[in-house]
């Protein structure tokens, strides 16, 4: 796994990273092919298909300058295979005790999930900086990471769910905000018929967005 520091400085070049649901390991290469020539640094590889740990595999094979992640780590299961399949770092969509205790062996890069104020302050006494503030709209959007910036500034966050072009730049605005996770870049239709070009597209685009553009 990458330390904290390479994570940064990754995402600070390109602070928007995607989502990715894949469903079959042949569109892995080409995916991350498409991702890194636009510009993004790296992307989070849902554990959500049969499919998912290979194409984190065959994806870091492909883009060795492309950090890829595991994300929706939810138990010691997941913590073992995202680790075995090379994954440059680890994203939970909250935390139990249990997943909690499968993290806490592991010193790479992990952004554990929070939803509340209680949450993050917790993370943070457990040596987690930075982590995923996950649903994110749902969960106040915005205003709400706004608002923990003046009792929580030493705290980071990487909001996702519900993330679009519209409102990714109200995200990144935020001196709290490192970087947004999205699921627009590299939809499920754009992928099955492998339009690689138009992903390219999106992802120059996100990159400007990352910059302010």
């Amino acid at each position: 796994m990458k330390r904290m520091t390479a994570f940064r400085a990754a995402i600070e070049a390109a602070p928007i990273v995607p989502v990715l649901t894949i469903h079959d390991v042949a569109h892995a290469a080409p995916l991350a092919e498409a991702l890194a020539k636009g510009g993004l640094t790296a992307v989070e590889v849902t554990l959500r298909t049969p499919a998912a740990l290979e194409a984190i595999r065959i994806m870091s094979e492909a883009q060795k300058d492309l950090l890829v992640g595991a994300g929706t780590i939810i138990s010691e299961g997941d913590v073992d295979a995202a680790l075995k399949a090379g994954s440059d770092f680890l994203v939970t969509p909250g935390t139990s005790p249990l997943l909690l205790d499968a993290l806490s062996s592991h010193d790479g890069v992990i952004l554990p999930g929070v939803a509340t104020a209680s949450e993050a302050m917790a993370r943070f006494d457990e040596g987690y900086g930075v982590m995923k503030f996950f649903p994110a709209e749902a969960a106040g959007g915005a205003k709400f990471l706004k608002s923990l910036a003046g009792p929580l500034p030493h705290m980071d966050f990487m909001p996702t769910g519900g993330i679009t072009p519209e409102n990714a730049r109200d995200y990144l605005s935020l001196p709290n905000v490192i970087a947004v996770g999205g699921s627009w870049l590299a939809t499920k239709d754009e992928i099955a018929r492998g339009d690689w070009a138009a992903i390219t597209e999106k992802a120059k685009d996100a990159v400007k967005i990352g910059r302010g553009g």
